[in-house]
C-alpha cells in the first residue's frame, strides 16, 4: 500500500511538472485569485508581444515574478494535498511578484549604475534568487536546485578549491549583479525565450485543445488507421503524433491523448504494459515533432543563433522516423500476436472528422506558413493566439446564423472590416486583436457566445499553468549559466569531454548520450537541454561536428531520459492511466523508441539526416539507410518481420541494423548484403509456413 501511495505521489509531481493546469482547482476566494492571476499572466504576455511596450529585461523580470506568485499559490511547501493557499504563500508569492516590478521602477537607475550596484540591490538580487529556487523545488523535487545552486558556492570561494578547479573567486556582489542584474543569470536567454516564444505557444496549444483539436485529433486518426491490424495502437501513434503539432510537452500528450487511446488499445488485446508504452513513446514524440517542438527547441535557436525554421526543418526528418518507429513496432507487436483492429462501423470517417472540425487547422496552417516565411516566431505565436480566438468566437457567432449563404456572407462582411483596417495603417499584430475585439462585443450579448467567452477565459488560464513549470526551470537554469559564464568553467568541461574521449567522436557521443540520460533522472527535459548543451555541447563542436547537429544530438537525449528508467516520466504518467509499473512502461518504450536513441548518431555522422546537405540524393541515401535499420531493429525488438524469429535471427537483424548506424568503410555495403539475406530467408519462411505469417 505504501509503495501504491508513493507511486501515486511521483505520478502527481510528474503531472503537476509538465502541466500545472491539472493541480486541484482552489474553492473560494484562493481559486477566483489564482485563477484571476493565470488570466493576468497571459494577458500581459500577450500585451507584450503584441505591442512590445516594455524593455527587455522588464519582461523578463515581470515574467519571473508571475512564475513565482503563481508557483508559491499552485505548490505547497510540501507535496500534501491543500484545499486553500496559506497566508505566507500569498506573502511569498507577492514578494516574488513585487520582486519582479523592481527593474520596471528603478529601469533608469539600474541603467545608470550598471555594473555598481548598490546594497538594496544586493539585497533585493538575493531575495529573487532564493524565491527563485524555492519555487524551482516545489515544482520539480530537490535535484535542480541542488545542481544549480553548486555553482554559487563555486563562483564565491574559487580560490580555495582543490583538484585543478580554483580561479580568481567573486564577491557576493558581483555574483548577485550577474544573477538579478544582468541578462546572464535569472533573467537570461532561456527566460527570455520563455517569455516570447514558449509561452505564446504553450498559449496556443491551449486555445486549440479547448477548441476541441484533440476530439478531431482523435477521430482523423480512428478514420485512418482504427481498422487496420493492431489498429488502437496505431490510433495512439496518429493523434498523439497529430497532438505534437501543437503541445511540446510529452507528459501533457500522455494525458490527453492516453486517456483515451490506452484502454482503446488494452480492450483489443495489447498489455497494459504495452500499450502505456507506445502511449509514452508516441507522446515524447510531440517535442520533435515540429511546427510546435518541445520548448528546448526554442532556447536552441535563440542559443545558436538560427531562425526557429532552421531547427523545425532539421527536425522534420528525424521526427517521422521517429513516429515511423513507433507505427512499425506496434505493427508488428499486432502481427506477433495476431491482434485486429476496430470494426469499420466502429470507427468515424476521417473525411467527415475533417468537414466538421476543417477550421480548426486553419490557425496551424497559419502558424506554419509564417514560421517557414521568415516571420519570427514571436509574431508567429501572436497571430496564431488571434486567429484561433477569433475562430472560435465567429463560429459560436455562426452558429445562431440559420442558411449558408449569410454564414458565408458574415464571414465576407468580418474579411471586409478586416481589410478596412488594415488600410488605415493598422500593424498586423494590432489589426489581429482589433478583429478579435470586435468579436467580442456580440458574443457578449447571446448566451451562447458568453459560454465561448468562458471557455476562451478557461484556455488562458490553462495556458499560462501550464507555462509554469518550464519558466520556473529557465529561470533557474541561468543561475548555473550565469557562474559557468562568469567563471569560464564552459570551457573547461569541453576540454574535459574532449580529454575524457580520448579525441574518439564516438566515445564523446556516448560520454554525451549518458550524462543527457542521468541528468534527466532529476530534470525536465528543458533544464536538461540547457546544462547539457552548455557542458557537451561546446565539445562536439570542437571535433567537428556542425553547430546545428550537435545541439539537436544534445536536445534529442534530452527527450529520450523521459522515457529511460529509472524515473522515466512519460511511463510514471502513462502508469496512471494503464495501472501498472512505469519501470515495466519504460524498459518497454524504450525499445518502441529505439529510433529517437540511433537517429541522433546517424545524425551526427552524416548531417545529411538533419537536411543540412544540399545534395539531395545524400539525404535520400541516409533516409533509405534509417528506415531499413529501422526495420530490422524493429524486427530484433519485438521478435517477428513475416515469421516469427529465433533468437540467433534477432540477433543477425539487430548486427545489421547496428551495422547501418556506424559509418566507417564498406559496413553499409556488409549491412546490405545482410539485409537481403535476411529478406530472402523471411521470404521463404513465410512461404514454407503461410499459417504464421499475417500480411503486412
Amino acid at each position: 500500500m505504501t509503495h501504491d501511495n508513493e507511486a501515486d505521489a511521483q505520478t502527481r509531481q510528474a503531472i503537476d511538472r509538465e502541466n500545472p493546469a491539472h493541480v486541484a482547482a482552489f474553492e473560494g476566494f484562493d481559486g477566483r485569485a489564482v485563477f484571476a492571476i493565470a488570466v493576468a499572466f497571459s494577458a500581459f504576455q500577450i500585451w507584450t508581444a503584441a505591442f512590445n511596450p516594455l524593455s527587455t529585461v522588464v519582461v523578463r523580470s515581470v515574467h519571473v515574478g508571475f512564475l513565482v506568485l503563481m508557483t508559491f499559490t499552485l505548490f505547497g511547501a510540501s507535496k500534501a494535498a491543500r484545499r486553500r493557499v496559506p497566508w505566507y504563500d500569498w506573502l511569498l508569492g507577492l514578494a516574488g511578484f513585487a520582486i519582479g516590478l523592481y527593474h520596471y521602477v528603478f529601469e533608469v537607475d539600474l541603467i545608470q549604475r550598471a555594473g555598481d550596484p548598490n546594497a538594496t540591490d544586493i539585497v533585493v538580487g538575493a531575495v529573487a534568487v532564493a524565491l527563485v529556487f524555492e519555487a524551482a523545488r516545489r515544482i520539480m523535487g530537490l535535484a535542480l536546485p541542488i545542481l544549480c545552486g553548486v555553482f554559487i558556492p563555486y563562483a564565491l570561494f574559487g580560490r580555495e578549491l582543490p583538484f585543478g578547479m580554483a580561479h580568481r573567486g567573486y564577491g557576493f556582489d558581483q555574483v548577485i549583479d550577474t544573477l538579478f542584474l544582468s541578462t546572464e543569470g535569472i533573467y537570461g536567454t532561456p527566460t527570455f525565450v520563455s517569455a516570447t516564444y514558449i509561452f505564446l505557444f504553450i498559449l496556443f496549444g491551449a486555445f486549440l485543445e479547448r477548441a476541441g483539436m484533440i476530439k478531431l485529433f482523435n477521430d482523423v486518426s480512428l478514420g485512418l488507421v482504427g481498422h487496420s491490424k493492431g489498429g488502437p495502437a496505431k490510433v495512439a501513434v496518429f493523434s498523439s503524433g497529430f497532438m505534437g503539432t501543437i503541445n511540446g510537452s510529452g507528459v501533457a500528450n500522455v494525458l490527453t491523448t492516453g486517456q483515451f487511446t490506452i484502454p482503446l488499445m488494452t480492450r483489443f488485446g495489447y498489455r497494459p504494459a504495452f500499450a502505456g508504452a507506445v502511449e509514452a513513446t508516441a507522446s515524447m514524440g510531440g517535442q520533435l515533432m515540429p511546427p510546435v517542438m518541445g520548448a528546448a527547441a526554442f532556447i536552441m535557436a535563440e542559443t545558436i543563433g538560427v531562425p526557429y525554421s532552421d531547427v523545425a526543418i532539421a527536425a522534420a526528418i528525424p521526427a517521422i522516423l521517429y513516429f515511423g518507429s513507433a507505427f512499425w513496432m506496434v505493427h508488428l507487436e499486432a502481427g506477433k500476436r495476431n491482434l485486429v483492429g476496430l470494426p469499420r462501423e466502429e470507427c468515424p470517417s476521417a473525411l467527415f472528422a475533417l468537414r466538421d472540425g476543417w477550421y480548426l487547422i486553419l490557425p496551424l496552417a497559419a502558424l506554419v506558413y509564417l514560421l517557414f516565411s521568415g516571420f519570427t516566431p514571436l509574431f508567429a505565436g501572436v497571430i496564431g493566439i488571434a486567429a484561433t480566438i477569433a475562430l472560435i468566437l465567429g463560429m459560436s457567432l455562426v452558429t445562431s446564423i440559420g442558411p449558408t449563404a449569410l454564414r458565408a456572407g458574415f464571414w465576407v462582411l468580418l474579411g471586409l472590416v478586416a481589410a478596412g483596417l488594415w488600410r488605415t495603417g493598422l500593424r498586423t499584430e494590432h489589426l489581429a486583436f482589433a478583429m478579435v475585439g470586435l468579436l467580442v462585443v456580440p458574443c457578449l450579448m447571446l448566451k451562447g457566445g458568453r459560454e465561448t467567452l468562458r471557455l476562451v477565459e478557461n484556455a488562458t488560464a490553462d495556458g499560462a499553468k501550464n507555462a509554469v513549470g518550464v519558466g520556473v526551470a529557465c529561470a533557474l537554469v541561468g543561475v548555473l549559466i550565469g557562474m559557468m559564464t562568469l567563471t569560464g568553467l564552459a570551457s573547461s568541461f569541453a576540454t574535459t569531454i574532449v580529454n575524457l574521449s580520448g579525441g574518439s567522436l564516438l566515445a564523446a557521443l556516448v560520454l554525451t548520450m549518458v550524462t543527457c540520460i542521468v541528468l534527466g533522472t532529476g530534470l525536465p527535459t528543458t533544464a536538461n537541454y540547457i546544462i547539457t548543451a552548455s557542458i557537451a555541447a561546446p565539445a562536439l563542436l570542437t571535433m567537428g561536428v556542425p553547430l546545428i547537429v550537435s545541439h539537436m544530438f544534445v536536445f534529442y537525449f534530452g527527450i529520450m531520459a523521459d522515457l529511460t528508467p529509472p524515473v522515466a516520466l512519460a511511463a510514471l504518467a502513462a502508469s496512471s492511466i494503464a495501472r501498472v509499473g512505469h519501470m515495466k512502461i519504460g524498459f518497454i518504450a524504450t525499445r518502441i523508441a529505439m529510433a529517437g536513441y540511433v537517429v541522433p548518431f546517424m545524425a551526427v555522422y552524416d548531417p545529411a539526416l538533419l537536411l543540412q546537405s544540399e545534395n539531395w540524393i545524400a539525404v535520400a541515401y541516409i533516409v533509405f539507410k534509417a528506415c531499413i535499420a529501422i526495420a530490422l531493429w524493429g524486427a530484433a525488438t519485438i521478435g517477428f518481420f513475416w515469421t516469427t524469429l529465433p533468437m540467433p535471427a534477432r540477433i543477425f537483424a539487430a548486427a545489421t541494423a547496428f551495422l547501418f548506424v556506424v559509418a566507417l568503410p564498406i559496413t553499409d555495403e556488409i549491412a546490405f548484403a545482410m539485409a537481403a539475406l535476411f529478406l530472402l530467408w523471411q521470404y521463404r519462411r513465410r512461404r514454407s509456413v503461410p499459417a504464421a505469417a499475417p500480411a503486412l
